[in-house]
């Protein structure tokens, strides 16, 4: 009599399509090391995101031209993490910074810290560059690295550059399996005290995840059905097929 073979768990052909923790396994009630290891190491990883600094001198190399370096009112991570009022406003002195540099811009890029440094520190400047080789006619404001920074930063930041439109590259809240996603998001006529309904987004932003590709492509068309339109948020859709 032949012996009997225990079929695959159909949940095994699965993994190669998501990175989802799916089919870890088990040692009777218990995980397996290696997965429980696994486990571990992501949620540290998630973990030291939100608490590394972003290099702005690194970052402001990668970028290749000159850069205007901002910090929020929030003066260090512990405040920025328990008053996200404080991530919002620019302090006194960038708001000087920003206003010797103002003008008629169409737009603004800020690439900014957010809960993820490490986001931007991979992906801002080739995602950068790829949305200033694709928009050669546009007047850029010079790009701003903002430290301590929530997204709505950028409608202050745009707000004193006088740009038309702010696009604004951040650091997302770290899961465990992706603590460098990049969010993306773009606001008509930023000024300060404006929702979130008057913004687009554009998440997940890494190889990954949403490739750099992919991500520009929405951002393009975003950009110009808001300049079309004169609006963003959910006035502006994604209606491409």
């Amino acid at each position: 009599m032949s012996a009997m073979t225990t079929p695959l768990d159909p949940w095994h052909g699965l993994r190669r399509l998501t990175a989802a923790r799916i089919a870890q396994g088990h040692v009777g009630v218990s995980m397996p090391t290696a997965p429980q290891l696994a486990f571990q190491l992501a949620h540290a990883q998630a973990r030291d995101a939100v608490h590394v600094p972003l290099d702005v001198a690194a970052l402001a190399a990668q970028l290749g031209e000159p850069s205007l370096p901002v910090h929020s009112l929030a003066p260090d991570r512990p405040t920025y993490l328990r008053r996200p009022d404080l991530g919002r406003r620019l302090d006194e002195a960038s708001r000087a910074r920003l206003a010797a540099h103002a003008g008629r811009h169409d737009i603004g890029v800020v690439l900014a810290d957010g809960l993820s440094a490490p986001a931007i520190a991979r992906h801002g400047a080739p995602l950068y560059a790829l949305l200033r080789q694709a928009l050669p006619s546009l007047r850029f404001a010079p790009p701003v690295l903002a430290e301590q920074a929530r997204v709505a930063l950028g409608d202050d930041i745009g707000a004193a550059l006088g740009a038309q439109l702010v696009v604004v590259l951040i650091g997302e809240r770290p899961g465990l399996s992706s603590p460098d996603s990049m969010g993306i998001y773009l606001t008509w006529a930023p000024r300060v005290g404006l929702t979130d309904e008057r913004r687009n987004c554009i998440s997940n932003v890494r190889p990954e995840g949403l490739p750099y590709g992919q991500a520009l492509a929405a951002l393009l068309y975003l950009i110009d059905g808001a300049r079309r339109l004169h609006t963003t948020g959910v006035a502006l859709k994604d209606q491409r097929p």
